[in-house]
């Protein structure tokens, strides 16, 4: 454990941080967020963190977080404030007399769920914790972007702490929070909790990566410098402003692609270890820009172009996705997006609530302050959690929604009219069946993926095109489908209608 003394003048930090909140919201409910911070100083004072820092850095980091993901006032103030109930004895009785009940109940969300800790083989606890958690999320989403920022500055300083804690810690993150941003939408959080993780999850597997893995990154970054001058130049031709970025594959996501049996550590079959993004301002010119991309690098023939534009992800993401031959013949994926499309793609959900603003011409008004409520079709996943924990799912039951289904790594697919479905990764044609309705899964009498026919337990892959076939004497559902199923939603119509068979029969 280090005990290594870092020292940061705070009131420098918060001064950035109201700096920060200015640039994305004209009319900041500044008194609110003044009080806060005097306030948190005052409750935390004294106090030091493992790191040497003052305790109070670490709600001030949070909250600058937050002002990344340009959050309202009310969650700023609450992240300066959220380590107050635990940390400081300060009662939320206190917090909603001073800072109003909406600050309040934010600050009360978090420190409830932040009990969430994995604990062996002892999981009674932890399903619990689970569960107020989605509870929590569905009511107020900003609680769990506030546990997020938490937790991410949290592993930053996770060095100094103990080495058993430490694997905890980082294991809950990767197996939780990491694939909770990843279905908010937050992509850049995802990758760097994940990257966080990594060393303490799998100290062996992080090095050999990160050690293999350095020519490669810089052989790319040579070609992505000379293509971004190249296409600059093209687009400037075009009239099109663009900005061009060099991304590189976050390293736990490089490891698990290197892992795959059809890429086998040949990292020539890693195609975006640094990959281009060109940024502009409407949807027609991400089109000119892609013409311009293809003018100069042919475009790779047996993997295309996915356009996540016309088709967007079911999570909301956009972008247009080509593979082309680059420099040397050296095969680099280029993404296409708007600006805002870019924001939406970095801070999922958080930037829903700036753009739907931004769109009313609103934004430096009173609706500025009146919180964050996401679309429900971009949270219905988290209230069909909270409705499961309404039918009497026991312990076991609910864990598994949650480590299978909710919290999976995603794919999506699509049905023969172009409707998008997103399901758990190892989803199969039956899942897809009861994701589109319960009466087409209980007539499944086979199915066809990209216009082959394949077996019914075949595990589906993002982008396929997946048609269910009907008959007029369908298989009805039976007992071996439960043993590929993998969503809470298909096994529990199977079961259903198994019962109401045997009760029949009887």
């Amino acid at each position: 454990m280090k005990t290594k003394k870092i020292e940061k003048p705070v009131e420098e930090g918060y001064r950035e941080l109201l700096q920060k909140v200015s640039l994305y919201n004209p009319n900041p409910n500044q008194k609110l967020i003044n009080y806060a911070w005097e306030f948190a100083k005052i409750a935390h004072y004294g106090q030091k963190r493992l790191s040497g820092e003052p305790t109070i850095s670490h709600p001030l980091a949070v909250a600058s977080i937050l002002a990344d993901l340009k959050l309202d006032s009310v969650s700023i103030a609450a992240a300066l404030l959220h380590d107050t109930l635990e940390d400081a004895a300060v009662k939320k009785e206190e917090l909603k007399k001073k800072f109003g009940e909406e600050v309040a109940d934010l600050v009360d969300g978090v420190t409830k769920i932040g009990e969430l800790k994995l604990r062996g083989s002892i999981e009674a606890a932890f399903v619990e914790n689970l569960r107020k958690m989605f509870l929590t999320m569905a009511k107020d989403l900003r609680v769990v972007f506030l546990k997020l920022a938490d937790r991410y500055h949290n592993m930053q300083t996770l060095e100094f702490l103990p080495e058993e804690k430490q694997k905890r810690i980082a294991r809950e993150t990767l197996e939780v929070f990491a694939p909770l941003a990843e279905r908010l939408g937050i992509g850049e959080m995802k990758g760097k909790l994940e990257d966080l993780s990594f060393p303490y999850v799998y100290p062996a597997e992080y090095k050999k990566v990160l050690k293999d893995s350095q020519p490669f990154y810089k052989k790319s970054e040579e070609h992505i410098e000379k293509m971004s001058k190249n296409i600059l130049r093209e687009l400037a031709q075009e009239g099109i402003k663009a900005e061009i970025h060099g991304r590189k594959k976050h390293l736990f996501s490089l490891w698990k692609k290197l892992e795959r049996p059809e890429v086998d550590w040949n990292f020539a079959e890693v195609h975006d270890i640094v990959a281009l993004r060109v940024l502009v301002e409407t949807i027609p010119q991400c089109y000119t820009a892609l013409g311009a991309v293809h003018s100069l690098y042919k475009p790779v023939p047996h993997i295309g172009v996915s356009d996540f534009i016309a088709q967007p992800k079911p999570n909301g993401y956009r972008s247009i996705h080509t593979k082309v031959f680059g420099p040397r013949g050296r095969i680099v994926e280029v993404q296409v997006r708007t600006q805002q499309m870019h924001e939406e793609s970095e801070n999922g959900l958080a930037a829903h609530w700036y753009y739907t603003l931004m769109k009313t011409g609103k934004a430096g008004e009173e609706i500025i302050e009146r919180g964050f409520f996401a679309p429900s079709d971009k949270i219905k996943w988290v209230k069909q959690l909270v409705e499961w924990q309404g039918v009497g799912s026991d312990s076991q039951e609910f864990l598994n929604a949650v480590k299978f289904d909710a919290l999976k790594h995603r794919i999506f697919v699509f049905s023969p009219k172009g409707d998008v479905f997103d399901l758990p990764f190892g989803a199969t044609p039956v899942d897809f069946a009861y994701a589109v309705h319960t009466q087409l899964g209980n007539s499944v009498a086979g199915a066809k993926v990209d216009a082959k026919i394949v077996t019914l337990d075949y595990k589906l892959r993002s982008g396929q095109v997946v048609e269910i076939i009907k008959s007029k004497y369908p298989k009805k559902p039976n007992q071996d489908w439960l043993e590929f199923v993998i969503t809470r939603e298909a096994r529990q119509e199977i079961n259903k209608y198994l019962r109401k068979s045997s009760q029949a029969v009887k």
